[in-house]
């Protein structure tokens, strides 16, 4: 992974998906999915649980390999041993996956820390400018369970920061959280999009954030993608399980087709 805090610009980088598949012994988790993600765009690949949509987050970050298919950032297979180490990607995991035993400030530089990239006083720059992104400047010391879900999920975002993502993956991003800090992540995703130019891809069963947040939608279901498009493209989509899956709670601003 190149070294974070060098000078570069942010510059999102476009993923593409190629006739993905794979199963766990019999069960076929992902059927030869097939989508497109620009360079600097918000996409969200929503449906319900146990859709796929997390199994392929792993994919295209590299944590599992295909049975079949392939994955390329910017046009380039990830499965080539020196692509990765060209882009730098990050991944915000569903859980947080903060480590309780440390402060604000130890989660966000581990990794910095760790690798030994930086000297302590350069990881606490690195660490406060993420944090000031993500408008968690001056929790530095707190402990992690003295944070709200939502400032727990912000901590997440920082950490994800430091290697200045061209690509920054969102596992259900909003799950567990109150409406109203679904809503400051939903906006953080956003102004994050637009201050780093980051390609941001969010994996999520949440119509509101999908709806509020994509520049492009996907919604699969068992394995494959149903329906690909602008959000109004999507809604207007025939496919049954699309409209069953929008309209069977359809999003508070947007009454169910037809309505």
């Amino acid at each position: 992974m190149p070294d974070p805090g060098t000078e570069r610009s942010h510059q999102g980088v476009s993923v593409q998906v190629r006739g993905l598949r794979k199963s766990f012994g019999p069960l076929e988790v992902l059927k030869g999915v097939d989508f497109d993600v620009n360079a600097g765009e918000i996409f969200v690949l929503m449906g319900p649980s146990g859709s796929g949509k997390s199994v392929l987050l792993r994919h295209v970050i590299g944590l599992e390999e295909p049975d079949e298919g392939e994955i390329l950032i910017n046009g380039e297979s990830i499965s080539s041993p020196t692509v990765m180490d060209q882009y730098r990607l990050a991944m915000v995991f569903q859980s947080g996956a903060l480590l309780n035993s440390l402060t604000v400030a130890e989660n966000v530089g581990l990794y910095l820390e760790e690798h030994r990239l930086k000297t302590g006083e350069e990881i606490a720059r690195i660490v406060a400018d993420a944090l000031e992104l993500v408008d968690l400047r001056g929790v530095e010391n707190k402990m992690t369970n003295e944070l709200s879900g939502g400032m727990k999920k912000r901590v997440g975002i920082a950490r994800a920061l430091v290697i200045e993502p061209q690509l920054l993956l969102y596992d259900e991003p909003t799950s567990e959280l109150d409406p109203l800090s679904a809503v400051t992540i939903a906006e953080e995703i956003v102004r994050l999009n637009e201050r780093i130019q980051v390609t941001s891809l969010v994996v999520s069963h949440d119509r509101d954030l999908a709806f509020g947040i994509a520049d492009r939608i996907a919604v699969i279901n068992e394995g494959q993608i149903l329906a690909i498009g602008t959000p109004e493209e999507v809604k207007r989509d025939k496919h049954p399980f699309v409209q069953h899956f929008l309209n069977s709670h359809f999003i508070r601003a947007n009454p169910p087709l037809g309505a």
